[in-house]
């Protein structure tokens, strides 16, 4: 069924690039099928060029006639966008929103139709089809959504199914992650380079440690700590390592990270409510 429809991307800019990219690469749709909107005439023109699909500067009549709406811009503009696309959207329309924050509830009170709507999150990975989406079903939409949603973000990664309550955690977990991932590994190259190790060599030996360690969580299947605790043995380099981890606090303050980038996640909504 998704082969038949028609889809348009609003913000089509890193994240909405990326899923352009991935629907087209898994064929889910033709190019002609999707239409991309976005601000930079330019931008757009290279996805033109690159993919084959229609542009827009004008959000509305990007979405005119789409069967699917995706709302990949700024949760800050979140308002002046949905209230503009909202004179010509139409109750069979599926929007997906990726906007931070943004309820179900609030995009379906700013389009004043009664569109299904759902929530999904992804994060920056999935510009190279290792991505992380949570989605969740909200006002209007059901499994038959649901399905074409997981669909949509499985070309481009990995998707869970989540009540909404659970949206702004997952925002603070792996849609903000990649922040926590690109910082670790860029501190373990200077820490590389510190110790006499060529800065591009450890680059490449630091980036496919994180890799390599997620890999082999996902696939094996173990529990963190268990696979910490085969490779940590007395009087070793990893125990010492720990336990300078433990003392400057490394694992509060991942904790803690999450805890606010939730808690910034909500602080949109309410600004939008407002």
């Amino acid at each position: 069924m998704l082969s038949r429809m028609k889809i348009a991307v609003v913000g089509a800019g890193h994240m909405g690039a990326a899923l352009i990219s991935g629907i087209l690469r898994a064929k889910l749709v033709s190019p002609g099928r999707i239409a991309a909107a976005r601000r930079s005439e330019a931008a757009l023109a290279e996805l033109r060029k690159r993919w084959g699909v229609k542009t827009f500067t004008d959000n509305a009549k990007a979405v005119a006639g789409a069967d699917i709406v995706i709302l990949a811009v700024k949760p800050q503009n979140a308002g002046v966008v949905v209230r503009g696309i909202a004179p010509v959207m139409k109750p069979s329309q599926l929007v997906i929103s990726l906007m931070a924050g943004i309820t179900t509830t609030s995009i379906s009170g700013l389009l004043k139709t009664s569109c299904p709507v759902v929530r999904a999150m992804p994060n920056t990975p999935a510009q190279v089809d290792a991505g992380a989406t949570a989605i969740c079903a909200g006002a209007g939409a059901d499994e038959k959504h649901l399905g074409l949603a997981e669909k949509i973000f499985g070309s481009v990664g990995t998707v869970v199914t989540v009540p909404e309550n659970a949206m702004d955690a997952v925002t603070g977990l792996s849609g903000s992650g990649p922040v926590y991932i690109f910082m670790l590994i860029e501190a373990m190259i200077d820490g590389g380079v510190k110790m006499g190790i060529p800065r591009a060599m450890a680059a490449k030996l630091a980036a496919q440690t994180v890799f390599g360690s997620a890999k082999l969580v996902m696939e094996s299947g173990k529990h963190p700590a268990i696979l910490r605790d085969e490779v940590t043995t007395p009087g070793g380099t990893a125990i010492n390592a720990i336990h300078e981890l433990e003392s400057k606090g490394l694992r509060s303050v991942l904790i803690d990270a999450i805890v606010t980038a939730t808690r910034r996640s909500e602080e949109l909504s309410r600004l939008l409510a407002g």
